[in-house]
């Protein structure tokens, strides 16, 4: 199989070479063909991987060439293909896909063409190369091309302002979480004294008990420490508070880019890194208290960002924070497989949320207000369908993807909450079981006010309203498919089989998912026992709130925002995330930089140091110059003087 591995990976970086470096040579078409093809030829084998892996291939860990090797620490760059990996792949590869082939049409016009089929298929290749990586090296060099190229993506429009602002806050605030993940991987190379995960996991249980002085004089314990750092790195990606500050502004790049890393490459690297590094976090418990929290906080207090957002992508984006919110706080209720399971349909149906989206901006002629639309359904019937699909996954609406995977979830966080007590999962499970309604809320909102109602376009744009060309279309339906289906045939296995064994291990004491596991009977049962609980009628209750609300009474919600004016406030400015990084943090380094530069560099270092002594030399020389007069008897004076001197000294030593 390391030559099929090896085609999945390289297939993508090959493509994207020659669409980037001889894109106006082959042309347009030439360009998307290739990466398309390139794409689709990794998807197709990923599915063959995973196929073999669910007929009981075995795991294959190796490693196939060594680029380094220092002081006993070999850094290797290798392969790590279990069924969290295969899994993993086939996600990546099969949104990317329809990614690539949306692109089409929604790029037709744009002169950077080949250029952005060429950074979306590199975007591929970089994903591809973190989930299948065997060892810490290979995973951060991934995780940094992710970062770089996410940067070029969300600043493809190099000449939008915004955009350029977007892509260095991504990168910035990225750079903040990589700087903790690059602390977590030494942390592991110190106690461990390797970067291969096996290794490292294997030498795991050696660490109980080590302690490292973060503060000295104050140990703190070792695997905690390295835990949590590693985390700070996921945050970044994965954009949790307070480090989410950079995802609603990504938004700025074009709608393709938008499914690719909100979906399921960028933010989810985070999300699988931890899963990965389970056996690490499983005997860190106040590492996985900081998970949960984090999650919590970010389910919550993202999803209500959501309800008053009116650009059309950025409710969406908000929606993903939100979602990546629940499955941080599965992985740190020890759920790490619901996690991961959220992960896979949620790329799924996000996905198709992001690019029905794209398509009907595409309709719309490039308007992203949803108060300037309303009644799109006769005009767009599949990208209505499709979004009505993935609305309903995103609320977890009985019998689609969504359903399985986030109500599997909330029941996990609340067995987790009985296993091992604590008020961080109950703080948890009340966040995610709220957040259910919210999600419906500002989900339904967004959906009746684009595609039910009056129109409230302009009569130019109303009279050029139609269906978008197959392009378009065709991913929506298929990614529809499984935001519809898949959790039919996926969830007894994948969350209560041995789906992830040898690839995910959660201690059995604390596994809510053995638990949950010995009341499963079958997806059927499980519809009937949910509909029974809070989580659906929650839901069910959003989504007829939000109906009332921006159908029937809309002076509902402009009588809430008057009254509530304060909150309404500070959810209209985020919380004030921003002025925090923005004004706080970036705007206290740039008054420190500058005052550094004024005082430390200008006065100091120029001023004192570099200036001062050659004004000191120079005034010295000006009085010694004066000595050199030319005149002779000068000179003689000045000799008899040293002659003198220097008798005078001679005679004081001989006596």
């Amino acid at each position: 199989m390391i030559s099929t591995h090896l085609t999945i990976v390289l297939a993508p970086l090959v493509a994207s070479v020659i669409a980037g470096l001889f894109g106006k040579t082959i042309g347009r078409t030439a360009s998307h063909v290739l990466t398309i093809g390139a794409v689709g030829l990794s998807c197709a084998l990923s599915f063959v991987v995973l196929r073999h892996m669910l007929n009981g291939g075995a795991i294959e860990n190796y490693n196939l060439y060594t680029w380094a090797f220092t002081d006993g620490l070999g850094m290797q760059v290798g392969f790590l293909v279990d069924r969290l990996t295969a899994m993993m792949m086939f996600v990546v590869t099969f949104v990317s896909l329809m990614v690539h082939i949306y692109t089409i049409g929604y790029m037709h016009e744009d002169p950077g063409y080949q250029r952005f089929f060429s950074y979306i298929s590199l975007f591929t290749f970089a994903m591809l190369m973190l989930v299948m990586s065997n060892n810490f090296l290979q995973l951060f060099f991934g995780w940094e091309a992710v970062g770089l190229v996410s940067y070029l993506l969300i600043g493809f429009w190099y000449k939008k302002p915004t955009a350029i602002f977007a892509n260095l806050k991504a990168f910035l605030v990225n750079r903040v979480g990589d700087f903790g993940f690059l602390l977590g991987i030494a942390g592991v190379v110190a106690l461990a004294g390797t970067l291969d995960y096996s290794a490292a996991f294997d030498a795991a249980p050696a660490m109980l008990g080590q302690t490292i002085d973060v503060i000295p004089g104050k140990p703190w314990d070792a695997l905690t420490v390295i835990c949590v750092l590693l985390f700070i790195g996921a945050m970044g990606k994965s954009a949790q508070a307070p480090l989410h500050v950079w995802l609603p502004d990504s938004m700025e790049g074009p709608t393709p880019i938008s499914a690719l890393i909100h979906a399921a490459t960028m933010v989810t690297a985070g999300i699988f890194m931890v899963a990965r590094m389970s056996p690490l976090f499983e005997l860190a418990p106040g590492a996985l208290s900081f998970v949960v929290v984090i999650g919590a906080i970010t389910a919550f207090f993202m999803g209500l960002l959501g309800i008053i957002q009116n650009d059309i992508k950025r409710v969406v984006a908000y929606s993903t924070l939100s979602q990546l919110g629940y499955m941080t706080v599965a992985l740190g209720a020890s759920a790490y497989a619901s996690g991961v399971f959220h992960l896979m349909t949620h790329a799924f149906f996000k996905a198709l949320l992001f690019l029905a989206a794209g398509s009907v901006i595409i309709a719309m002629h490039h308007e992203q207000d949803i108060r300037k639309m309303g009644g799109l359904r006769k005009y767009l019937p599949i990208t209505y369908w499709t979004s009505l699909i993935g609305s309903l996954a995103l609320i977890g609406f009985p019998f689609t993807s969504g359903f399985f995977s986030k109500d599997a979830l909330i029941e996990a966080v609340a067995e987790a909450g009985h296993l091992r007590h604590g008020w961080p999962l109950m703080v948890a499970y009340w966040s995610v079981l709220v957040g259910v309604f919210i999600t419906a809320l500002y989900s339904f909102r967004m959906f009746f006010l684009v595609f039910h109602g009056e129109p409230r376009m302009d009569e130019h744009t109303r009279s050029h309203l139609k269906e978008s060309p197959w392009v378009v279309t065709l991913p929506l339906i298929l990614l529809a498919i499984p935001s519809a289906l898949i959790g039919w045939f996926t969830t007894e296995q994948m969350l209560f089989g041995d789906f992830f064994t040898g690839a995910i291990f959660p201690a059995a004491a604390t596994d809510p998912l053995r638990v949950l596991g010995e009341e499963w009977h079958g997806p059927m049962a499980f519809v009937l026992h949910a509909v029974q609980g809070p989580a659906f009628w929650l839901s069910t209750d959003g989504l007829i709130t939000a109906w009332y609300v921006w159908l029937k009474q809309p002076s509902i919600a402009d009588t809430m925002a008057k009254r509530l004016s304060g909150v309404y406030r500070v959810l209209e400015n985020k919380y004030y995330a921003d002025d925090l990084w923005i004004r706080g943090f970036a705007g206290s380094s740039r008054k420190l930089g500058h005052a550094l530069w004024r005082f430390g560099d200008q006065k100091l270092i120029d001023g004192a140091l570099v200036n001062g002594t050659a004004g000191v030399i120079g005034a010295a020389s000006q009085i010694v110059r004066r000595v050199q007069g030319g005149f002779l008897y000068v000179y003689a004076f000045a000799m008899v003087i040293g002659l003198t001197a220097l008798l005078g000294w001679l005679l004081f030593k001989a006596s």
